[in-house]
């Protein structure tokens, strides 16, 4: 595939390298010299200009580009880049920041394929580290969901019950299962709560400490802390 990457900062950059990685051909836009400088050290193909520009994006062809990833820090220039790339018949991903609402931009951006938050991503692995190793964040999916994996604890008030007596809190799911030794899977009505089994759960924010309780317990979760 070919991806053509606006902005080679932080994310940009590591987004384009990952990618290139995988053997597609990547094409980046950046104004800034100094960073446009250090993906061509990088032997990426650099458009040097301002990627809300048409005529900048123009330079990098989205027509042959298979997607286009707005990755700036400048909200303005992501906009504006996946509208012309959209145009022109691309895939579209547009990075904006937590102090940002989703719905605002899906209701005012629909053409957009993709939001990302790169930030929450990013804290994803130190959110991993400070509850411990009973609760793992798998990935943010919107501005309010999470998937969270969770293993049950001799504390957990539900171990020693089937999947099928297992009541989440409201608006929560479990997505996936597994023992143990082994490795997750669907949930199946039958399966028994014990001592080391995983659960996936997808849930909004605020509900995962409910679920933390149910299925870890307070003690083992403020051990975890």
């Amino acid at each position: 595939m070919r991806i053509v990457i606006i902005g080679a900062g932080r994310v940009g950059l590591r987004t384009a390298r990952v990618i290139a990685n995988e053997g597609h051909d990547v094409t980046v836009v950046e104004r800034d010299y100094d960073k446009a400088e250090r993906a061509r050290k990088e032997d990426f193909d650099v458009i040097e200009g301002d990627g809300s520009s048409e005529d900048v994006l123009m330079e990098a062809d989205l027509d042959s580009a298979d997607a286009c990833g707005a990755l700036t820090g400048d909200l303005n220039t992501n906009f504006v880049a996946c509208m012309v790339a959209n145009h022109h018949g691309c895939r579209t991903v547009l990075r904006i920041d937590e102090d940002y609402r989703e719905d605002i931009y899906r209701k005012y951006a629909d053409e957009v394929d993709e939001i990302v938050y790169p930030e929450r991503l990013g804290a994803i692995g130190a959110k991993n580290a400070l509850l411990g190793g009973n609760v793992t964040a798998i990935a943010d999916l919107a501005e309010n969901l999470q998937v969270v994996q969770f293993t049950v604890t001799q504390d957990a008030p539900m171990r020693g019950y089937t999947l099928s007596e297992l009541e989440l809190p409201s608006r929560a799911r479990m997505l996936a299962f597994g023992k143990r030794d082994g490795a997750l899977g669907l949930p199946l009505p039958d399966d028994t709560l014990e001592v080391g089994d995983r659960i996936a759960v997808l849930a909004e924010f605020g509900r995962l400490d409910d679920v933390r309780q149910i299925l870890v317990g307070s003690e083992a979760a403020a051990e975890g802390m």
